[in-house]
């Protein structure tokens, strides 16, 4: 099967908090999740043909991914599934400083994939390849199978979208600096979030920030500044990309809903700035609901809710 886009990174089980029932107990939702997987499925709600490329434990979790990918049309011929390693899972809670994580990860299976394992002939075959963070910060193992991806598509003329997204209980940041970095140089698309830039570059200021990841090769660099929007920077300039009305309850996912929004509509042929404004209203379409996945929405709900 040919694909638009090709996902690679770590999928999880997510146990979501809802609100307390009235004798006090806390009950969780539970529903697929990880980055690289939420934005695969909202590529392919907005239209795109997407692949994902990941280690599944032959567990009911991974079987639940499988079901999910089916569902939603994202080609999961290349998983691969381990016997011997799980499916990773997570908690997400909600405070008054917003969603917190904790996360069941160690030793997971797709922690075990390698560059062995990359489906080479998918990802030459499509139009943008798709890459986290987190896909490489799970194991040194993976982060080479991410780095040998990459340099799959570059040979066949594959577009590389990267983004940043670290997570602090998984590597330092020096680290997670040094090699996230190196992947954003070859990308030809950075998604940063301000928060993870923030840390990672030492730099606050948004427009600063935009101008380190240009200057590292990507041509395109759309900053994710959550409540504040968007900032979308080219080498010919840049734009503010506002915040889209909405009532949150869940911003899990919401990063990723963005990212797989804008590349759904890159493929479709926008320019950037329509692009982007789309994936910020799809953004904040999901954080209306519960779950990574579930609120995430379709192409029609964003058509409508931008007037058309």
């Amino acid at each position: 099967m040919t694909v638009d886009l090709v996902c690679m990174g770590e999928p999880m089980l997510e146990f979501n908090q809802q609100p307390a029932t009235p004798d006090g107990r806390r009950l969780y939702l539970e529903g697929p999740g990880g980055d690289s997987s939420n934005a695969a499925v909202a590529a392919a709600r907005q239209g795109a043909r997407v692949a994902y490329v990941t280690a599944l434990g032959r567990d009911p979790a991974g079987d639940r991914f499988i079901e999910l990918w089916q569902a939603e049309g994202v080609d999961s011929s290349a998983v691969l599934r381990s016997a011997e390693r799980p499916t990773a899972v997570y908690f997400v809670t909600h405070g008054r400083n917003g969603h917190e994580f904790l996360y069941y990860r160690r030793d997971s299976a797709a922690a075990a994939i390698g560059p062995a394992d990359v489906p080479e002939a998918v990802i030459a075959r499509a139009k943008i390849f798709f890459a986290s963070g987190i896909s490489q910060g799970i194991s040194a193992s993976a982060a080479d199978a991410v780095f040998h991806a990459i340099a799959v598509a570059r040979r066949n003329g594959v577009r590389v979208a990267y983004d940043t997204n670290y997570r602090r209980r998984l590597w330092p940041p020096a680290r997670a600096a040094a090699v996230i970095h190196a992947a954003v140089a070859q990308a030809d698309i950075a998604l940063p979030s301000l928060e993870d830039a923030q840390t990672l570059t030492g730099l606050q200021d948004a427009d600063a920030i935009a101008d380190f990841y240009l200057r590292l090769g990507p041509t395109i660099v759309a900053l994710k500044m959550g409540a504040a929007g968007a900032l979308l920077a080219t080498p010919d300039g840049r734009v503010r990309i506002p915040p889209f009305p909405c009532t949150p309850i869940d911003g899990t996912g919401a990063g990723d809903t963005f990212c797989g929004s804008f590349l759904a509509r890159l493929i479709a042929g926008d320019a950037p700035e329509p692009a982007a404004r789309y994936a910020a209203a799809a953004a904040a379409l999901k954080t209306q609901g519960y779950g990574a996945v579930t609120p995430i929405p379709r192409a029609a709900d964003v058509r409508a809710a931008l007037g058309g």
